[in-house]
């Protein structure tokens, strides 16, 4: 063990590894400041330059662009409240309003020091514990992960607020957006309307960009030509608030992270879900509700702790039994196979060496958010200084490449267009955005291991409870559903009752 980690030190310490991630870093950062350019789409584009490289700085170069990009994501969505990445929308609203008051530092700052701390817990989580946890997600099933898309729904109204009905409403709409597409069972076309571009559903990223970005950008659009002067911050240094803040959130910081590791390691997750999931139990246990929305740190600490926790919790499956926790440990697993070195249990013995060059690049690539995130205090800074009718265009230009980019035709332009269309009527109807999202992200999980469940039992309904972890799951989620319902009764009971 010991000479392993003696070679591991040699591989990272490397100039050609150290560069690699520095630059690699960079990349993320600059891809993740892009709305609508995620970080699958970061490491992606590294796959070709990958080639180049020796395999733990080929590993070095995507776990660095994936950490970095999803940290980046925050940066428009705080500035612009436009997220850079699906996962920067869990906490974009209190992010936003954070800026509004002249804390743009403290908030950028904050996504970097509790994205750092996240990322850090979940590389020791996953170097103690990956056996233990592996074996935990592989015996997940479609039951389990039905409830699991199940809480992730219901995670949907949670982060709504307080008004259960325009939730629940918002949420409807996003699985009836994720409706769209060939039946998972019979291949027949839904709501596709004769156009081939619709048969594989409603790809995320335009919608992300047209709900979220475009009536931004357009609001922006409808301003006058200005720079925008934002009110001095609260007294003290955004250092001194970041730790006044870790201080105070500590525990929302650790459960996030934990969280967030648990959920990356369960195959098909990842950061998006972690950060909504984390950020809506922060909600319901929180000590302050009346601050949420209006400027917050609290939702900053736990999802932005999730966020980089998660990524660390998909490699869990993907070291020990070569199944990728998302689409990125999807990629690395790939180019592991192209330089010959081969995922799984024997991993440990065979090349332990590589095993612990990866979690050092892990912690590397983490304390990298460190000075990047002063990078992105300082371009905060440049951004707020540009006029609206110079920025607005620019963001407009790069909303429709990002769009277009996903599918290399217009599909993706029409899609972000008509669903920042339906944003709008949302925004002006006062229905919550997040939950239609939310919707988008999980219905087809929901639907897929729904139907997989059905008819590997034949339609036996109580078979969704015979395993312990279906069981657990699914107590738990109609446990939420009965504590939002009664919630809502007693505050309906309460406004009714004469005074």
């Amino acid at each position: 063990m010991f000479s392993d980690l003696m070679s591991a030190v040699a591989l990272v310490g490397s100039p050609e590894t150290l560069f690699t991630i520095i630059v690699a870093s960079f990349f993320g950062f600059v891809v993740g400041a892009l709305p609508g350019l995620t970080a699958t789409m970061a490491v992606a584009l590294l796959i070709p330059i990958t080639f180049l490289l020796s395999p733990i700085a080929a590993i070095a170069s995507i776990v660095s662009a994936a950490a970095m990009s999803i940290f980046a994501g925050d940066i428009p969505a705080a500035l612009l409240r436009i997220p850079g990445t699906p996962a920067s929308a869990a906490y974009m609203d209190d992010a936003n309003a954070l800026v509004q008051k002249g804390e743009a530092g403290y908030v950028i700052g904050a996504s970097a020091v509790f994205g750092t701390i996240g990322g850090i817990i979940g590389t020791v989580i996953l170097i103690a514990a990956s056996p233990l946890l592996a074996d935990f997600a592989l015996t997940f099933s479609s039951f389990e992960f039905f409830w699991l898309g199940c809480l992730g729904l219901s995670c949907a109204v949670l982060v709504a607020g307080d008004d259960l009905l325009k939730g629940m409403a918002s949420l409807m709409i996003g699985l009836l957006i994720a409706s769209v597409g060939m039946d998972y069972t019979t291949g027949f076309p839904r709501f596709t309307f004769g156009s081939w571009a619709l048969l594989e559903g409603i790809s995320f990223i335009p919608a992300l960009i047209g709900m979220f970005a475009l009536p931004e950008i357009l609001r922006l659009l409808s301003q006058r030509a200005a720079v925008r002067k934002l009110p001095e911050g609260a007294p003290g240094s955004a250092l001194s608030k970041i730790g006044q803040a870790g201080r105070r959130y500590w525990w929302p910081s650790l459960r996030g992270s934990v969280m967030g590791t648990a959920i990356g390691a369960l195959p098909g997750a990842g950061a998006d879900i972690a950060a909504w999931i984390s950020v809506a139990v922060t909600r319901r246990a929180t000590r302050e509700p009346e601050k949420w929305g209006k400027g917050h740190i609290e939702p900053i600490v736990a999802g932005g702790s999730a966020n980089n926790a998660a990524l660390a919790g998909a490699w869990i499956p993907a070291l020990v039994f070569a199944i990728p926790g998302d689409t990125i440990t999807a990629i690395a697993i790939g180019v592991l196979y192209l330089k010959g070195v081969n995922p799984g249990p024997m991993i440990f013995i065979e090349n332990g060496s590589m095993v612990y060059a990866v979690f050092l690049v892990f912690l590397l690539a983490n304390l990298m958010l460190i000075p990047f995130g002063w990078l992105g205090i300082r371009i905060a800074r440049l951004v707020l200084q540009v006029p609206t009718t110079v920025i607005a265009p620019a963001l407009l230009i790069l909303a429709c490449l990002g769009a277009f980019a996903i599918n290399s035709d217009m599909s993706g332009l029409l899609i972000m267009l008509a669903l920042g269309g339906l944003a709008a009527i949302m925004n002006a109807s006062g229905l919550p955005l997040a939950p239609t999202v939310l919707g988008i992200v999980m219905g087809k999980i929901v639907e897929q291991n729904l139907m997989q469940s059905l008819i590997s039992t034949q339609g036996d309904l109580l078979a969704f409870f015979d395993r312990p972890g279906s069981a657990l799951l699914g107590v738990m989620t109609f446990a939420i559903w009965g504590f939002v319902l009664l919630r809502s009764l007693f505050a309906l009971a309460r406004r009714r009752s004469p005074r």
